[in-house]
């Protein structure tokens, strides 16, 4: 049985599987988005995948193994008291959970050779943590389904 958060994402056999649901994951999120800041991100996201088709599930695999990497601590603390929810738990630590996401997200930003998927990030950005604390209880349910079939 899988213990580490690692060993449950990035297992070859599930990782497809993972991708999918979290390329979903992100499309869910962003068709939720209202308001003013909810038409930049949408309208964000659709220039993202304008310039390059693909570059969601592209994107989702090849920060998988880093974003797996920021969770684990979080996931180890959560196993070791025994937690029935990720979800909740990552929402009651939804400010350091989100930092250790957006710290990936922020570095592989920042080596991209692309101004274009730069210049859209930046804009981003500014509402960034906003919006992956609301992705948090998805992002725990959707580790969970993983896990329960690790």
């Amino acid at each position: 049985m899988a213990e580490t958060l690692k060993e449950i994402l990035l297992d070859s056999g599930r990782r497809p599987a993972v991708v999918t649901d979290l390329q979903n994951l992100v499309d869910e999120e962003v068709s939720d988005k209202g308001g003013v800041s909810g038409a930049v991100v949408k309208t964000g996201y659709a220039a993202v995948k304008k310039i390059k088709p693909g570059i969601i599930p592209a994107a989702v695999d090849s920060l998988l193994d880093d974003f797996a990497s920021a969770l684990e601590p979080f996931y180890g603390d959560y196993k070791a008291k025994g937690g029935a929810d990720f979800g909740a738990y990552l929402s009651g630590r939804s400010d350091e959970a989100s930092d250790a996401l957006l710290g990936v997200t922020d570095a592989r930003a920042e080596r991209s050779s692309r101004d274009s998927i730069k210049k859209v990030y930046g804009k981003l950005r500014p509402n960034g943590k906003k919006n992956v604390e609301e992705a948090l209880p998805r992002l725990g349910k959707l580790i969970d389904k993983h896990a329960a079939t690790a």
